[in-house]
């Protein structure tokens, strides 16, 4: 069953901005915090939610993968974080879903890339495209150690110069921090 996610930016929650980039397309309106959950906050300035699904374009083997390396989110050593929401462009959802599937995988390695840090950062995918009054396609949500956060780094180097990242026309990272 899916579990709807909300990210509220205003003046609380317990994640502390600790910078906005608009990496493509507009940026977000400026915050100081940020809360995830299930509802929205009453002094949002913005909300953005989706819900978390199945897994996409996932194989067997690669599910196995994932699988040998859950992620696992609120670890009291992850006091870093990111929220990363994400847009692809209509050029992209017009493809159909094999030919999205090779470019995720066979050329982009996107599973592969994830795979390699899940061991220091913890994702959730979260998907709003079929929301009404979406903003985004995806909210992606990551939270590491401070001390990881180098790793967390070259995970976005790496799946941004993956030809999969050519098919993004808005992304906004905001960087957080728990422990402030």
């Amino acid at each position: 069953m899916p579990d709807a996610v909300v990210f509220s930016g205003g003046a609380s929650g317990a994640w502390k901005v600790v910078r906005q980039v608009a990496v493509t397309g507009a940026p977000l309106p400026p915050v100081a915090r940020i809360e995830k959950g299930g509802k929205a906050v009453t002094d949002a300035a913005w909300v953005l939610m989706g819900v978390t699904s199945n897994l996409r374009y996932t194989t067997a083997a690669e599910k196995r993968i994932l699988d040998a390396t859950p992620s696992v989110l609120g670890r009291p050593s992850a006091t870093r974080g990111a929220l990363i929401p994400i847009t692809k462009s209509a050029r992209w959802w017009g493809l159909p879903q094999d030919e999205r599937r090779a470019i995720l995988e066979e050329q982009s390695r996107h599973i592969a890339i994830g795979s390699a840090y899940l061991s220091k950062v913890s994702r959730q995918l979260v998907h709003c495209r079929d929301q009404a009054g979406a903003r985004f396609d995806f909210l992606t949500w990551f939270e590491f150690a401070p001390a990881d956060e180098p790793r967390f780094d070259e995970l976005l180097a790496e799946l941004r110069a993956s030809p999969e990242w050519r098919f993004v026309e808005h992304e906004v990272e905001i960087r957080l921090d728990r422990g402030t």
